[in-house]
């Protein structure tokens, strides 16, 4: 586990752009993993302008790692939506080639086991951004949830429904589950790069770093990754 740390959020976003900006420059026809929130968007405005400067997308697969029950692809509260209007319309990638769990399908039970076969059929993740809940929430893998998942439905902490209530018009709208990659999936990316700003997730990243590795702590495993690196600003490694 290698930790960076930076000043503040804005060279956090810098540090981690120019990370996945030399891996495609390398690996052009790649596979990324990708995370919504507010964490990565600093970091997704820096690859769009890498874009505009000449960066190719064409090649790329990309696998997000979650996405709301309940909300359909084109809902502004979406995921979907988000990486869209963050990333996806703002590059040149393939849209064939995105992958988003469909938060609107009938059975979301057989939508986590078909999302899991496009994983593998596309070779697993290369290059794969986290960021890092409060309580150590990894994707949407709650305190609790075992270390040998794959993709499924997960019930919402009230934490997080809370924490995730900005972006809606009311808690009350917070959908209750969602679909997420699990943490087996998650471990299986070639690399990782996990990121966290601010002074409210350093306990979440104290015990990420250096607590012990247990499922009440989903972050906690990441130590057990041969290749992760932690891009964190100062206020959110102030403990360690």
């Amino acid at each position: 586990m290698e930790i960076i740390v930076t000043k503040n959020y804005d060279e956090m976003s810098q540090v981690a752009a120019d990370i996945f900006r030399k891996h495609l420059e390398k690996q052009p026809k790649t596979v990324l993993g990708l995370a919504t929130g507010s964490t990565p968007i600093g970091m997704y405005q820096k690859l769009v302008e890498y874009h505009k400067a000449g960066l190719d997308f064409s090649q790329v697969t990309s696998f997000n790692l979650d996405e709301y029950i309940g909300l359909a692809g084109d809902h502004p509260a979406s995921y979907r939506y988000f990486m869209e209007e963050q990333l996806f319309g703002l590059v040149n990638i393939n849209p064939e080639n995105i992958f988003i769990p469909n938060g609107a399908a009938e059975d979301p039970e057989a939508e986590c086991r078909d999302y899991e076969k496009r994983l593998r059929a596309a070779g697993g993740i290369d290059l794969q951004v986290l960021g890092i809940g409060t309580n150590g929430h990894i994707g949407f893998n709650e305190p609790g949830t075992p270390f040998d998942t794959t993709t499924h439905v997960v019930e919402l902490t009230a934490s997080t429904r809370e924490a995730n209530a900005r972006f809606f018009d009311s808690i009350d709208e917070v959908p209750t589950h969602a679909i997420s990659m699990g943490i087996k999936s998650i471990m299986k990316a070639r690399r990782i790069v996990l990121l966290a700003s601010g002074e409210n997730k350093a306990e979440a990243i104290a015990q990420a770093v250096k607590g012990p590795i247990t499922p009440g702590l989903p972050a906690s495993v990441l130590q057990l990754h041969p290749n992760v690196q932690f891009i964190i600003d100062e206020a959110a490694g102030r403990l360690l």
